[in-house]
């Protein structure tokens, strides 16, 4: 995955790309092979000493701390007490600087989830996991939220690595498009080139029941990961 770009897991239910996710969180442990981020290899370290942060579909947020909060929640934990500045640039960035004393009910789905991306940011991750983190939303939110997630990442300049079951939302939002299938990267490349190859046809659909898929992980040389 090339550092600093925007990566989609693309598949159907039950193909290995939540797997793959959770793999580079540290959530589960690869069967064989190895996961590197840049020249460090992870493979052996928990999820609390990865540089990587996860946005889930149901966002998390703290339902009794309000925007603020729920931002500073990460750097409070490190013992940081100066947080002001810090939070304020994060709301600045996802554009709810004003939303800032708000509780997580009081928001949009859409707001809400940029409450989630910010607070994932805020500890400055080089990698930030999404877990088809638009799935709740309507599709008029949900493709207004898919600029503001490529904005959001051009601005921060950190690899993203998007899972999603939707190939037009992996084909506006990637810069490099992995589809997969039973467990295996069958395409990669720009979304250019994915759209001019038939992709399989369990990756253009979402009918299928979620199964557990386990995907053959493959040694790399260092830096070939995020």
């Amino acid at each position: 995955m090339p550092q600093g770009s925007f990566f989609a897991l693309l598949g159907a239910s039950g193909c290995g790309k939540t797997t793959t996710l959770r793999m580079i969180a540290g959530l589960e442990e690869p069967t064989s092979g190895t996961v590197h981020l840049g020249d460090q290899d992870v493979t052996a370290l928990p999820p609390y000493k990865r540089p990587v942060n996860t946005v889930f579909q149901s966002y998390a947020l703290f339902p009794h701390l309000d925007i603020f909060e729920n931002v500073a929640f990460g750097l409070r934990r490190r013992g940081i007490k100066s947080v002001r500045k810090q939070v304020g640039e994060m709301l600045e960035l996802v554009q709810l600087g004003e939303q800032a004393r708000k509780k997580p009910h009081q928001l949009s789905g859409g707001q809400q989830q940029r409450v989630a991306v910010a607070r994932a940011l805020i500890n400055h991750p080089r990698v930030l996991l999404l877990d088809e983190p638009l799935g709740a939303l309507d599709l008029k939110l949900r493709r207004r939220m898919q600029l503001e997630l490529k904005r959001i990442q051009t601005e921060v300049g950190i690899t993203f690595v998007h899972v999603t079951h939707d190939q037009e939302e992996a084909m506006t939002m990637a810069d490099t498009v992995a589809v997969m299938n039973a467990g295996r990267v069958e395409q990669l490349g720009s979304p250019p080139t994915c759209t001019r190859t038939r992709a399989p046809r369990s990756s253009r659909t979402s009918s299928a029941p979620r199964t557990s898929s386990r995907p053959r992980s493959t040694r790399r040389p260092a830096g070939s990961w995020c």
